[in-house]
């Protein structure tokens, strides 16, 4: 029997509105399920938050790792609290920070960086580590490979290999005639090493000069500036860890004082007056960095999660900036920006 026009767009109604209500149910399940599990253990969880940097840095975690949490259903002071330890670039601190945090029984040690993570591990071999950001964490010792980690530590590396090569390049379309480069990186973080080794190769590539400025505290950045100065770098690379970009501003500061072109890995680099940042978008590592603290507080076991690299990575440009070194961005490279601060 042939039904009329309207009895079809009836039924076809109800057809659309019990398959919205199935959705609607399925998407209540998951949501449920998610905030379920601590509800029914009853148990308030402790995660750990440990830096080499600063308290902001810190903060700047835990409100990623939070926000995070807070879409699977966790809520902070409800079923879940934070410790923070922040070790403010002084290294020798990180050990007893790390201590502190196990002695307090955290179930998690959430980290920044590659320095964090090494610490973190040397305090505990059982209670898991999340890197939010490590460097190079199967060249650091932390992890037996990237697929298969092995032992407690688990997270989310940085590493890019060719990034190097893209900044250089990046740098070239403002200034194609750069003949002498300088790299200030931090000599204590393995990470750095790695950042400064690849832009070297790739500097010795479009036969530029490379001129290496270590810093080990803060005390080291008025020497190594003077000195990229001094020999008259046409740009300066700073590689991202958490001692420079505590000091981003004073180094942009520096870099525009000086004429000198400054380009580093982390948004927050152009945000405090450097030239470009390009590199991985960290609130997308912290956020996701919750799904594995998830993962764990409900039975998995870090050895068991592969380690993951960024997928996103972000160009902003500071037009500011440019205006001030009396640089001209081809409209090519702004148009490739993900931001542009003007």
């Amino acid at each position: 029997m042939k039904l009329p026009p309207a009895r079809l767009a009836m039924l076809g109604s109800q057809q659309i509105r019990r398959r919205e209500f199935v959705f609607l149910m399925a998407g209540a399940t998951v949501a449920w399920s998610r905030g379920a599990f601590a509800q029914q253990t009853g148990k308030v969880y402790k995660i750990g938050i440990l830096t080499a940097g600063a308290r902001s840095e810190g903060s700047w975690l835990q409100s990623g790792v939070r926000d995070g949490l807070r879409e699977l259903g966790w809520v902070e002071g409800k079923n879940l609290t934070f410790e923070g330890r922040f070790a403010e670039n002084r290294l020798n601190r990180l050990p007893a920070l790390a201590d502190e945090l196990v002695g307090l029984g955290v179930d998690v040690i959430v980290t920044i960086g590659t320095l964090a993570p090494i610490a973190a591990k040397r305090a505990t071999l059982t209670i898991p580590i999340v890197m939010a950001s490590a460097g190079d964490p199967v060249g650091s010792g932390l992890v037996a490979s990237l697929s298969r980690p092995g032992g407690n530590v688990t997270g989310f590396s940085l590493m890019a290999p060719d990034l190097a090569g893209k900044r250089l390049e990046l740098l070239k379309e403002i200034l194609p005639r750069i003949t002498r480069l300088a790299v200030l990186w931090n000599a204590a973080n393995p990470y750095s090493a790695l950042v400064f080794k690849e832009t070297e190769r790739a500097a010795r590539t479009l036969e530029i000069e490379v001129q290496s400025l270590e810093v080990r505290a803060p005390a080291d950045f008025d020497g190594a500036l003077d000195a990229a100065a001094a020999q008259h770098a046409d740009i300066l690379i700073v590689a991202e860890d958490p001692l420079t970009m505590d000091h981003a501003g004073k180094i942009a500061k520096f870099a525009v004082d000086h004429r000198l072109p400054a380009i580093s890995g982390l948004k927050l680099f152009a945000n405090a007056g450097g030239l470009i940042s390009y590199g991985a978008d960290l609130n997308e590592l912290f956020r996701r960095s919750a799904s594995y603290i998830d993962k764990i507080l409900k039975g998995a076991k870090p050895s068991d999660l592969p380690v993951e690299q960024p997928t996103r990575f972000e160009l902003v440009i500071n037009l500011k900036t440019a205006k001030a070194l009396g640089l001209t961005i081809p409209s090519t490279l702004l148009g490739l920006a993900d931001e542009v601060i003007e």
